[in-house]
């Protein structure tokens, strides 16, 4: 169903936008129910039919969405959910019973709306590099569309109404996958972690909450959406960003100044291995890719680019592998056909 999809690097990884070296994307995510119906958890089914009908409704009178794609749940086999969570597309908490459940993608496949997940509708945009007025106002741009043709649950002191009381209010979740391996390396991870939280917001993995840190990568995201405004929950989580970014970049030249040798050792021995290797795991190039990623933003390996690394960490993800060769696999296949696919990417690119 994705096929094609899968061959086009995915736009929010492109290596573009501010702090790019450091910061792989930023997503805002909007949650909004319809005035007048049960949540989904405590809807019976023929509510979550209705809401299905509503959105239905939504798409066959709005120009926008009409240019996007449309999909029933229950018409997305195994891979093509696992391809869909790896993409950042839907939450794997979308999956969890299929019946009454839908998804639009954009055409650009920067922006989905999930239909009946937690909450009614769960409207978010992705954008490359530190870019949370991008992505915000293209949430707000579909969110507005949607809008026109339903009646969102608002109440006059609570704001926009959810299923999880931390996401009333604005209804607002903004995040930014960050690349943090100066802090792994000097171990200053749990202190800044701990800085974070205290700075009201939280952090998680790779896919979200409840998945685990891969290749350094964390998920940083704001923890309540009632109480602030939009803008000051955009404000404070660029603000905390830099802040960590401003960390990451002292962690890096600590790490120069006292064990260089050390570092370029394993940046090369990193990318040694992935031009090389004959049997990868996803794991295994996601935590190479975070030493050559590193190298990168160091001038230690200049002849890659941010978008080579981030397309080779993407269709690493075993569902990406699967539908970029066309193919289901069994996890010893996928190891090695993954091996494969890292050597000629970066064959494209060797050193001069």
């Amino acid at each position: 169903m994705f096929e094609d999809m899968a061959k086009s690097p995915a736009a929010w990884l492109s290596g573009e936008g501010n702090e790019s070296t450091v910061v792989l994307s930023t997503r805002v995510r909007l949650a909004r129910n319809i005035a007048g119906c049960r949540f989904p958890e405590s809807a019976d089914d023929e509510t979550r039919k209705r809401i299905i009908n509503y959105f239905d409704s939504c798409l066959a009178r709005s120009k926008m969405l009409s240019a996007g794609s449309y999909y029933k749940a229950s018409d997305i086999d195994k891979l093509d959910q696992s391809f869909l969570i790896e993409r950042h597309l839907i939450s794997p908490a979308f999956l969890n019973g299929e019946s009454f459940k839908a998804l639009f993608i954009d055409t650009g496949g920067q922006v989905s709306v999930m239909v009946n997940e937690e909450d009614h509708l769960r409207v978010q945009a992705l954008s490359s590099g530190m870019d949370t007025q991008g992505s915000y106002s293209k949430a707000v741009e579909y969110e507005s569309e949607i809008g026109r043709y339903l009646e969102y649950d608002y109440d006059r002191d609570f704001g926009y109404l959810t299923a999880c009381p931390t996401n009333a209010g604005t209804g607002m979740r903004a995040s930014m996958l960050i690349h943090l391996p100066g802090l792994v390396l000097t171990r200053e991870i749990d202190k800044v972690i701990s800085h974070i939280t205290r700075s009201g917001l939280v952090v998680r993995g790779f896919y979200g909450e409840g998945s685990d840190v891969l290749g350094n990568l964390f998920q940083i995201s704001n923890q309540n959406a009632l109480g602030l405004t939009e803008e000051e929950i955009l404000v404070q989580i660029e603000k905390t960003t830099k802040e960590i970014i401003e960390k990451e970049a002292a962690a890096r030249k600590r790490l120069m100044d006292e064990a260089e040798d050390m570092i370029q050792d394993k940046i090369w021995r990193a990318y040694g291995i992935l031009q090389n290797a004959r049997v990868l795991t996803s794991d295994e190039v996601m935590n190479l890719l975070s030493a050559v990623r590193l190298g990168h933003a160091m001038k230690i390996i200049d002849f890659l680019n941010v978008a080579l690394i981030n397309d080779i960490l993407l269709l690493s993800q075993p569902a990406h592998l699967q539908k970029y060769y066309g193919s289901e696999m069994d996890s010893n296949r996928r190891d090695f056909v993954r091996a494969q696919m890292v050597r000629e990417k970066l064959r494209e690119h060797t050193r001069p």
